[in-house]
């Protein structure tokens, strides 16, 4: 059971991640992104790391759409990017996304009912002992590599939105 869940996962976060760097438009890439992170959250939980599961909702997942929200404001331009902004997304581009979202759920609440999930007794059991320095501990014991590998991530999509904004006539000032 735990391997079909796995390799349907799988192969979301594949199909989700090829039409991510293949769409032309941004918000539907955004949605196939989202969808991806929270796969390969899924796929963690599978492999016995339900922390880095947790870590990889809250941090990629939500700091992806909060990025992706700054960005938007930092290019917008007025009246005329509202109205191109209506035309990003439609209902018809959503379905895929939403399909591939509801397998996913779907598989969770599989993973939920059945008894074998040792990893849902490691997560209610961290659950239970919600305190600040035990989370802390595990944030910069076993799993800093993976907050440091999430912080220069989210560092480079920064300056690369940075970059982006710019316009192009002000790159050459100061330039000889």
């Amino acid at each position: 059971m735990i391997e079909t869940i796995f390799a349907i996962t799988a192969v979301i976060t594949l199909i989700c991640a090829l039409i991510t760097v293949s769409s032309h438009n941004v918000v539907h890439a955004l949605l196939f992104m989202v969808i991806m992170m929270l796969a390969i959250a899924l796929i963690f939980f599978l492999l016995g790391a339900p922390f880095a599961a947790a870590l990889q909702i809250i941090v990629y997942a939500g700091a992806i759409m909060v990025l992706f929200i700054f960005v938007t404001m930092m290019l917008h331009q007025g009246e005329r990017s509202i109205e191109g902004e209506k035309t990003l997304f439609t209902l018809s581009g959503a379905l895929l996304p939403v399909l591939l979202a509801l397998t996913l759920f779907v598989e969770v609440l599989v993973l939920l009912n059945t008894g074998d999930g040792s990893n849902l007794n490691q997560v209610v059991a961290l659950a239970n002992r919600d305190t600040t320095k035990e989370i802390g501990l595990l944030l910069f014991g076993p799993y800093h590599q993976l907050v440091a590998l999430a912080a220069l991530m989210l560092l480079s999509a920064l300056i690369g939105a940075i970059h982006i904004a710019i316009p192009a006539n002000s790159k050459t000032e100061g330039q000889p």
